[in-house]
């Protein structure tokens, strides 16, 4: 499959400096994801027969673990309720090599849970969270931890934090010069991103999400609109756009270069933490010196895999697992 000229590393370095000793600073959701697969056509208001599996997850989280994973020093603030989940949550990613000193726990909320349901292919159909214990993640609790921006690689953001809280980590990231990475998390939250597109380094939006960033509807399956799409908010400031669109692959644009990648025809397991396993290998490709097309195919990788796994992060990652799956 053709690909588009390669965007050389030293492109990269004006904004994604190698930096594979240094720890990569996450900050946003986590919780308990419920995911419901149904056995026949989902039936609003009635019970459906289904496979349920819990798992932790939450978009921060499952980028933290899926770098520790792979081998780069990550430190993860989030909010997690004083409850038994909070404990378990914390343990867990722990193990995994996240570094969660500076997680901070709250008796306002409980620990944040994400409820699912997905088809018999493994698409997603209906979907509720309760994050109000990231609420907690405020600017001043930022302040307190200055010291994190300063000797991070970058900052990684997911759009479950409040804009105010969202503004004042980009700004810090700013100050200390290191690259922001977001993901806009859903539709409805992804607007919380609009006013900052020019001082992101790189966003990984699915077709949705992009859509209500540009303003018009991106139909997945044209290639020439995904295109247009990832331009439109390289137009607007953001450094590298990786676009996830399912089925239908990955599309890139910089300043610079743009292409496309398909998926790797998988069975669908579960679709949790698909996308976050994507954002996770791209960003430990680039801090780890590999150009941005090789780092998309690590990421489509690292999805696919995933995606055959029932829960949020496959707890066997490694990278030399995301080069045996490449096969494009």
């Amino acid at each position: 499959m053709a690909i588009s000229p390669r965007l050389t590393t030293r492109k990269l370095d004006d904004f994604f400096s190698p930096s594979p000793n240094s720890q990569a600073l996450v900050i946003g959701a986590a919780g308990v994801d419920i995911v419901g697969r149904l056995h026949d056509k989902l039936r609003l208001g009635s019970s459906n027969p289904s496979q349920i599996r819990s798992a932790f997850g939450g978009v921060a989280r499952n980028v933290a673990e899926n770098l520790a994973r792979l081998g780069q020093p990550v430190q993860l603030i989030t909010a997690v309720g004083k409850d038994s989940v909070g404990d378990q949550l914390l343990s867990q990613v722990s193990q995994a090599g996240v570094d969660v000193n500076n997680a901070l726990r709250t008796d306002e909320y409980p620990s944040g849970l994400y409820l699912a349901a997905v088809d018999t292919r493994g698409e997603l159909k209906l979907a509720l969270d309760d994050m109000r214990a990231i609420t907690q993640i405020t600017p001043e609790y930022l302040d307190q931890h200055i010291s994190l921006f300063k000797n991070a690689s970058l900052l990684f953001v997911d759009a479950n934090l409040s804009r105010k809280t969202l503004s004042r980590a980009i700004l810090l990231a700013q100050r200390a010069g290191i690259p922001v990475c977001a993901d806009p998390t859903s539709v409805v939250l992804s607007r919380r991103l609009s006013s900052h597109l020019h001082r992101i380094n790189l966003i990984t939006p699915n077709s949705a999400e992009a859509s209500e960033l540009c303003d018009w509807h991106i139909d997945p399956g044209n290639k020439h609109q995904t295109l247009d799409a990832a331009k439109c908010l390289v137009a607007q400031g953001v450094k590298i756009v990786i676009m996830t669109l399912a089925e239908f692959g990955v599309c890139y644009a910089t300043s610079q270069t743009s292409g496309n990648l398909p998926a790797i025809r998988t069975e669908i397991v579960d679709p949790t933490g698909g996308g976050d396993a994507l954002t996770a290998a791209v960003l430990f490709g680039l801090l780890n010196d590999i150009p941005l097309d090789d780092a998309v195919r690590l990421g489509v990788s690292a999805a696919t895999l995933t995606l055959r796994y029932p829960g949020a992060v496959v707890p066997d990652l490694t990278l030399e697992k995301l080069y045996d799956q490449l096969v494009i």
